[in-house]
Formats: C-alpha cells, structure tokens, sequence
C-alpha cells in the first residue's frame, strides 16, 4: 500500500483539485484507492460525492485509533457508481475517510509526538487498498505533521505564482527537518506545478523559476488552469467523467501524474 500526502503550506493552490484529479485517475486504471479528508474544512469529501455526516468521519478514529477500524468507517465514494457503469469490467474501489470540523482538535502546532502516529496506527487496520491519498490542511500544524509521519512520500502543490513558489521552498525545507527529527522513511515525492496559465508570461516565468529550484524534483506534466474545474467539482464529478476534449485531455494529465508519483515511489 502506498499512502501519499498532498501537501502545500498556502491555501488556495488547488491542492484538493489535485487529490481529486489523482483519485479520479487511480478510479479510471482500476486502482483500489482511499481519499482520506484531514482538511477540517472536508472539501475532498464533498468533490467525492459524499455527503457528511454518513459514517463516522476520520477525526472520530484519530480519537480512538486502538477501538475501530478503518474499514467501518469509510463511505464509498460516488464516483464508483458512474465508472462501474461507463466501463463494468473495472471493478476499482474509492473510498473516503470523511473529513469534518472535529479534526481541527488535532490542527495545533504542540501537537505531542506520540499523537503524531495516531493516523499511523489507524492505517494500519485496513488492508484494503493500494493507494491512500491523504488530503491535508494547508499549513504545518499537528494534522500536516501527522499525514507526513503515517506516509511513504509528500506531493507539493504550487502554483506559478511568487508567493506559491516561495511557500513550496518553505515546504521542502520543512520536510527535511520533519525526517531529520523523525528519522522516517518519508520521501518528497516532488513538486506539483498546478493552474498553469500558458498565455501568461508571469506563469511562464515561475515556471521556469520552478524548474531553476526544484530540477528533477519537479514532476510532469505541469497541470493546466481548468475553467471548467468548479462547476466538475460542485457536481461531484470525476474530472474523467466531465464531458470535453479539454476536460480529457485534463484527465489524461492527471493518468501521468500519478504514474510519476507512483513510479517515483517505486524507485526508492
């Protein structure tokens, strides 16, 4: 099982855009996926087509991470029923660990180490799935810090912006002190070029600064700004469901994007 954080530490990158352009690929190749929704403000579960409130949601377990399993708890997502339909041979399961304001007990930056594995522990009673993708706050309280401890690898999201770019360097910091004060296994996975604007030259420029910083650990394919991405998100729809040649060609970006997050996993 692979569990990747999407991390950023500035809102307002599209960081739960790309989650779900990630859960929606690991649906359409067949990949036995879990969405678990740290953000208190549960945007990945409504994206997912979950309505709140339905089972128990991950705060609920992080409180008592020895008393229930995972696997009582998670909704199924309702994407699962249109892929089933548009291609019944793909059977891939996607399910959400539902977030809700109850995590933010655990968002604080004194948060004690040994709470820290708590979302450790409660991955470890599932056995279920070959991909978790944590969706976590955009900040590096205790809920960040707890993603990153229970994870093989950390994906970046930024966009081409000064601030963004100066966030992510911030970032890639952090996590160096995180494994050297942990001594974890955790890998950066890379950075996630995110609301890619071609005709602007500012975003051409951080692009390029982006490239200039981060070299390799910059992943492909840069993802494009998608006009069309809220109205696909407050439908609750799998950006590989959204009808267009624009929107699949989303898509198809998304299908590479995880086969480098994946591979780069892979590789370590």
């Amino acid at each position: 099982m692979q569990v990747v954080s999407i991390s950023s530490l500035k809102g307002g990158v599209g960081k739960t855009s790309v989650t779900l352009g990630l859960a929606s690929a690991a649906l359409n190749q067949g990949i036995s996926t879990l969405v678990i929704d740290l953000d208190p403000h549960a945007d990945a579960t409504t994206g997912l087509g979950v309505e709140p409130g339905t089972t128990a949601p991950i705060g609920e377990l992080l409180r008592r991470p020895r008393k229930g399993g995972l696997d009582e708890i998670v909704s199924r997502s309702a994407w699962t029923l249109r892929q089933h339909r548009r291609h019944p041979q793909r059977q891939a399961r996607l399910d959400v660990a539902q977030g809700s304001a109850l995590t933010g007990f655990y968002d604080r930056p004194d948060l004690r180490p040994r709470d820290l594995r708590r979302l450790a522990k409660v991955l470890e009673s599932s056995t279920n799935y070959d991909l978790v993708l944590i969706d976590c706050p955009p900040s590096l309280s205790g809920l960040t810090r707890m993603a990153w401890f229970a994870s093989d690898g950390v994906v970046l999201v930024a966009e081409p912006s000064l601030f963004s770019v100066a966030g992510t360097e911030r970032s890639l910091r952090a996590l160096e002190l995180f494994r050297k004060e942990f001594s974890t296994h955790l890998r950066t996975v890379g950075v996630v070029a995110n609301r890619y604007r071609e005709a602007s030259p500012e975003h051409a420029f951080r692009l390029s600064e982006l490239r200039g910083m981060f070299g390799e650990r910059l992943l492909s394919p840069v993802i494009p700004e998608v006009p069309a991405w809220q109205q696909i998100q407050g439908a609750a729809h799998a950006v590989h469901h959204w009808p267009g040649e624009d929107i699949q060609g989303t898509a198809t970006l998304f299908d590479e994007l995880l086969g480098s997050v994946r591979s780069s996993l892979e590789t370590h």
